[in-house]
């Protein structure tokens, strides 16, 4: 077996015009960019609604829409690329074709392609809402399906002008789930980010340390939003959500989180991670501390049963209980925690597990906010299993399963690993896994980008 390292700067706009003038010419996550000097402060902020100015630096993650695959962030613009070549294609803005501001780079794909997003958007009366956005799959007549694109559902927000962060949501085959968490986007300060210098999106976040996380329960077939359905809990961060799945008239949702309001964001400037490690972990002490968390939502909720803990699957000690205004309070149960050792970037059997009950999870370990293990996480157990090597940063692990496995586990997990210093500084790592041993690695003499996300391209068939 031959393995072939191939990789290219995606030509968005943000790249080209930051190597055409030699510096960051479009304000990025956390790089600010200076504004066109040409420009008054009245026509620099109508710029924002043209989209000019919102980047299109497609960093995050790439996913396919029909037969084609998209390099993408959390914008407006998603950039089409030859996975063959890696050439980049053309970029979409997808304004043109669905009310969104900006859509997450976690998508959920069903198995026939048809593809489910979410991103935040002017609702009734000037007021910020969230669409939940279908991209049909690859048609008959060979047209595009983004040009099909069509919301399908809005949730509202907890705040008119403060949407909360989305980074994902959940999905099962009848229902949606969005976490609404108290990190939010102020939209005074993002609408004048491009007029004050030195002003980045990171600017523009805030906490609400008051209003914890509620919980969006939606059906998805018709779609309709369950607003009597009130699900409040605790403050947390969430980005990556594991997996959602129904069971006995309960909607059970797994969570990568960060307890507390505080911005996890805010501990990760480079700035920050640069410093001695010892002081990398003083600062990893003050931030959000990390749990993967199981919360389950009970679909039949009434009015009778205030007080009680609605649910009643009996592997969890997850709890909801109705309160006498009509809230449903949940209180988690905890399947993994350790003092700064967070799982993230997570992994499931995507294809056998997505919207169903499942038992494996594979993520990174982050030690102190660093990556330095790949970890396989039992749900149902709560045991882990581990792979690391000294000096080892890997990459979030993709699962591969084996051709025609019935095993939920019966697969490879393929990361990309950055050795800083040694003389062949990365290789791609293909471990079982079922125990999480190596099985072989493919060694190259060039430095390799660290990654965030990604996915496994299987051969075309000729």
């Amino acid at each position: 077996m031959s393995v072939i390292l191939g990789f290219r700067f995606i030509r968005t706009d943000a790249y080209i015009r930051a190597m055409t003038e030699n510096r960051v010419v479009i304000t990025e996550f956390g790089t600010a960019a200076y504004p066109d000097p040409c420009k008054n402060i009245f026509s620099r902020f109508f710029t924002y609604f043209k989209g000019i100015e919102v980047t299109d630096n497609c960093m995050v993650n790439i996913y396919p829409i029909g037969e084609d695959f998209y390099a993408v962030t959390e914008t407006n613009y998603i950039t089409k690329v030859d996975p063959d070549t890696l050439e980049t294609v053309k970029k979409v803005d997808l304004c043109k074709y669905v009310s969104v501001n900006g859509v997450t780079a976690h998508p959920h794909t069903e198995a026939d392609g048809t593809i489910y997003n979410i991103g935040n958007c002017f609702g009734k009366n000037m007021s910020l809402a969230y669409n939940i956005v279908k991209i049909p799959p690859a048609q008959k007549d060979e047209s595009d399906p983004v040009e099909k694109s069509q919301v399908v559902l809005q949730l509202p927000s907890s705040e008119r002008l403060k949407p909360s962060y989305v980074h994902s949501f959940g999905m099962t085959s009848n229902y949606f789930v969005f976490v609404e968490q108290p990190v939010k986007i102020n939209l005074l300060k993002f609408l004048s980010a491009w007029s004050v210098r030195g002003t980045t999106y990171m600017d523009c976040f805030e906490s609400n340390e008051s209003m914890g996380t509620w919980f969006h329960l939606a059906t998805k077939n018709p779609a309709d939003y369950l607003k009597n359905h009130k699900f409040r809990t605790s403050a947390f961060n969430v980005f990556h959500h594991i997996n959602t799945y129904e069971e006995e008239g309960f909607v059970v949702v797994d969570l990568c989180t960060w307890k507390g309001h505080d911005f996890v964001y805010n501990y990760l400037y480079l700035a920050n991670l640069r410093e001695e490690w010892e002081e990398v972990k003083r600062a990893a002490v003050k931030a959000p501390q990390p749990e993967v968390r199981r919360y389950v939502l009970p679909l039949d909720v009434h009015r009778e049963e205030r007080g009680k803990n609605l649910v009643s699957l009996s592997y969890t000690t997850a709890t909801a209980v109705l309160h006498s205004d009509g809230t449903v309070w949940l209180e988690p149960e905890v399947l993994f925690s350790g003092p700064r050792q967070a799982f993230e970037f997570p992994q499931i059997n995507y294809s056998q597990c997505s919207g169903k009950k499942y038992s494996f999870a594979y993520g990174l370990g982050l030690n102190h906010f660093i990556p330095d293990r790949i970890v396989k996480l039992n749900v149902q157990t709560k045991e882990t299993r581990a792979w690391q090597e000294d000096d080892c940063y890997p990459s979030e692990p993709l699962f591969v399963p084996t051709p025609g496995a019935t095993k939920e586990d019966d697969g490879v997990l393929l990361s990309i690993v950055v050795k800083p210093g040694a003389e062949r500084p990365g290789f791609l790592l293909v471990l079982d896994a079922v125990e999480l041993k190596e099985l072989a690695r493919a060694e190259v003499n060039t430095i390799i980008p660290v990654t965030l996300h990604g996915m496994f391209r299987p051969k075309p068939s000729s």
